[in-house]
This record gives C-alpha cells, sequence and structure tokens, in this order.
C-alpha cells in the first residue's frame, strides 16, 4: 500500500514545493494537487519545481479534466515533464467540477473523458492517433510512461473507468462506497478482458492533525460538502431510490447549496450541516 497527500495550490507555490520534499523524505509515494485554475495557482507549472526538487515522489492532478486544456496539450505537459524528470507522473481525470463551476459552465460528458483519456495517453507515450481525420503523435516522445487514473461515482463512469483507466480515484474513504464502486469497476474490466487487478485503487479522505479533536472535524468538513457535487448531479440522473445506494445519496441530505469560491476551503458557509 502506497501513501499520498494532496495540496491545495494556494500561493506561495514555494511552500508547495517544501511539502512536496517533506512529504517525500516522509515515505509519501505520491504528492497530488488540485487543478482548478481560477481558484488556485496553475498546478503544471508547479509540478516541475516539485519534480526538480525531488528523486523518487509521482506527481499530478487530482484531478484534471478534458476542457480546461486540450488533450493533446495536456499530453504534451505530462510527456514533457516525464522526458525532464523521468516517468514520474500520474494522470488524474474526471468530467470536471470547480475548474468547471466556478466559470458558470458544466462538467464535460463521460464520452470526452473517455477520449481525453485515450488522447493523453497514446500521444504521452509516444503512439499515434487519429485526430479528425489527421494522423497525430508526438515525435520527440521515447520511452513514455504515462498511467491515467479516472475520478468516477456513477454506475456509468465507474463502467468506464473499468473498461479504460489505469487506475480508480474515489474521493471518498468509506468502505460501505468501496466495496460498491469497486464491484462496478471489477465488473466493467472482466466484461472488457481485462484483470481488475490491473486497475490501481486510490482512495482518498481528508486529514487535520492536531489535539482538539473538535477543531479537526470542523477542518475537516468541507470534504463531504465537495463531494455532494457530485453526488447531486447522481441523484438528479437516477433518483434518490436508484441505482446509487443510500450510503452516497446520504451525502446531500443536509446539503444547502455551494459556493465555488469557498471550493474545498473550511470557511465555506454552503458547506454540509452538521
Amino acid at each position: 500500500m502506497d501513501f499520498g497527500v494532496t495540496f491545495q495550490t494556494d500561493p506561495p507555490a514555494w511552500r508547495i514545493i517544501e511539502l512536496t520534499q517533506r512529504a517525500e523524505r516522509l515515505g509519501f509515494t505520491h504528492a497530488w494537487t488540485f487543478d482548478s485554475h481560477v481558484l488556485w495557482q496553475e498546478p503544471y507549472v508547479i509540478y516541475s519545481q516539485m519534480l526538480s526538487a525531488t528523486e523518487r515522489i509521482a506527481v499530478g492532478p487530482f484531478v484534471t479534466n478534458p476542457a480546461s486544456r486540450d488533450p493533446s496539450v495536456t499530453a504534451s505537459l505530462f510527456a514533457t515533464l516525464n522526458d525532464m524528470f523521468g516517468n514520474r507522473t500520474i494522470c488524474g481525470i474526471g468530467r470536471g467540477d470547480s475548474a468547471r463551476r466556478v466559470l458558470g459552465r458544466k462538467p464535460t460528458t463521460l464520452a470526452q473523458v473517455e477520449e481525453a483519456m485515450h488522447v493523453i495517453k497514446e500521444l504521452a507515450e509516444g503512439r499515434e492517433i487519429e485526430a479528425a481525420g489527421v494522423k497525430v503523435r508526438i515525435p520527440w516522445v521515447r520511452d513514455g510512461k504515462l498511467d491515467v487514473w479516472m475520478a468516477g461515482y456513477g454506475p456509468k463512469a465507474l463502467n468506464l473507468v473499468g473498461r479504460k483507466a489505469d487506475g480508480f480515484i474515489l474521493q471518498l474513504a468509506d468502505p460501505v462506497l468501496l466495496d460498491w464502486t469497486m464491484k462496478h469497476v471489477h465488473d466493467a474490466a472482466v466484461a472488457a478482458g481485462r484483470d481488475p487487478k490491473d486497475v490501481k485503487i486510490c482512495l482518498a479522505a481528508p486529514a487535520y492533525v492536531g489535539e482538539d479533536l473538535a477543531h479537526q472535524r470542523d477542518q475537516c468538513r468541507w470534504f463531504g460538502g465537495m463531494v455532494g457535487n457530485h453526488v447531486a448531479d447522481l441523484v438528479t440522473r437516477y433518483g434518490e431510490d436508484g441505482e446509487v445506494p443510500r450510503a452516497l445519496t446520504d451525502y446531500i441530505k443536509t446539503r444547502e447549496g455551494y459556493d465555488y469560491s469557498h471550493h474545498g476551503k473550511a470557511g465555506n458557509l454552503d458547506r454540509l450541516r452538521p
């Protein structure tokens, strides 16, 4: 089992570099960042410094989306970083939440995510794709290696993870939901002729170190509200008593709205009620 840490790229960026170095010294294997270019500083600029200041730790977005950047640009970004520092990046990707909604736009479709995963992985690993009838490859890629891990919650997203992704990102650490989501992922992998064990699993949960339990809990309460954004979409699509388990839809029972200008912040007034 590996342990990673996720940072919000609040300024100053050099603080993220220092924390990444510390994480590597403490034995963490992955250093992720949020990827929401309006709310926080641009992560790909910071990745170059994170990789330059470390030797082993892998870095990547938690998570990017198909629309903020053209997937061919994302592929070139990862391929460039890997060429400079060895294959030490991972592309976490999803439909897009804060990066889209803070601009008044909706998340992308699963079809867009599937296409983006294909383009990013193939180009970053030096293979040819066809785009608008034109064959394209990045000619300078040598021995490129890039895992693409997908985040998702609903049945259709989990099916896509099982069919196409190198890894599954679940931004919850609930054992009941892990069982439910992984069953969907594994079933889809088997149906696609894949070994389910080839799909890596990444569980994300908030943590705040301290001695005051009430304060620690309050500092982590924003996480449920953030997860609720995705769950609300699922309830709209499947209904409260549909295919999505109650253990997941319960995350929005006390939801009062969400302010994306305070996304991922402990002080978000529109988080879930206690």
